[in-house]
């Protein structure tokens, strides 16, 4: 597992250099919420991220890979969501404050 990520830029930077196995898995989007974006994050924080699948890539198997791939570069937990799964009352704040980060080729 690689070093522990420990700001928001350094979430940024892991992902920008694994775009390949990102789009590999087929993500088509990535954004960040919670405590890395609020620059809030502490020692034991996870990395909330968003994910959006191509069409026809969203499988149980894409999903679980792209979170060991997350969680081995990034050094942190991470807690990995799709659109989809958002709550209706909690959601609304989610995409609020979610930044995207580009994976495009």
């Amino acid at each position: 597992m690689a070093d522990a990520v420990g700001s928001r830029e350094d979430v940024i930077r892991a992902i920008l250099a694994n775009q390949s196995a990102l789009r590999s898995l087929g993500v088509s989007r990535l954004g960040l919420f919670g405590s890395f974006v609020r620059d809030e994050a502490r020692a034991d924080s996870d990395v909330d991220v968003l994910v959006e699948f191509a069409p026809g890539q969203k499988t149980f198997d894409h999903f679980m890979q792209l979170s060991f791939l997350l969680e081995e570069v990034l050094g942190r937990r991470v807690e990995l969501i799709t659109p989809e799964s958002l709550s209706p009352h909690i959601g609304p704040h989610i995409l609020k404050e979610v930044e995207y980060v580009s994976v495009a080729a």
